[in-house]
């Protein structure tokens, strides 16, 4: 993984590479893609407190359902998880509304960006015992850079979904970075 954030137009470019393989994909999902955020929508939303980092890349793909396992959530989905983000009795993560803000789940585990540095943290490998986790893993310098350097790169994806060899050829995620050109 790379230390700087990818540039906007690369994120646009996969974007629309995925988008049109998906028109063209009546076999995969067609709820696999957000659409996109409107500047007056992440206004208020920003004015509400969502970071910014986060949308930065609603505007360019409100939410990306991977896989049954794998998701980045929209941005109406989002507000709808930072029940994460609260205290967990017990649990050694600093979980705190104020400093973290839920954007996905992997593997029963969520996904969130660091408010101070717009990094995108989680403990994926814990799954569903997550806030057992010791700390949070640094997943990827931000939402952009973790779906193109994770999720768009096929042996990531496979490994973050859990996917085994015999299931390969049938993900519908991996199916459509196929389509798209992106698997290789």
């Amino acid at each position: 993984m790379t230390s700087a954030s990818p540039t906007p137009s690369r994120l646009i470019a996969t974007v629309d590479d995925l988008r049109t393989a998906l028109a063209e994909s009546p076999d995969v999902l067609s709820f696999t893609l957000g659409g996109t955020v409107d500047e007056e929508t992440a206004a208020d939303a920003e004015a509400d407190g969502v970071p910014r980092e986060y949308l930065d890349f609603c505007r360019v793909l409100d939410g990306a359902s991977c896989g049954p396992s794998v998701q980045i959530f929209g941005l109406d989905e989002a507000d709808e998880h930072q029940f994460y983000c609260e205290p967990v009795p017990d649990s050694p993560l600093p979980l705190s509304p104020e400093k973290l803000y839920c954007v996905g789940m992997i593997q029963e585990a969520p996904l969130f960006v660091d408010r101070a540095s717009g990094d995108l943290l989680g403990a994926v490998e814990e799954g569903p015992d997550w806030p057992d986790a010791e700390r949070f893993e640094r997943l990827a310098p931000g939402v952009a850079t973790f779906f193109l350097e994770r999720l768009v790169t096929p042996a990531e994806y496979a490994r973050l979904a859990l996917i085994d060899d015999e299931s390969l050829e049938h993900d519908d995620w991996l199916k459509l970075l196929r389509r798209a050109g992106l698997a290789g």
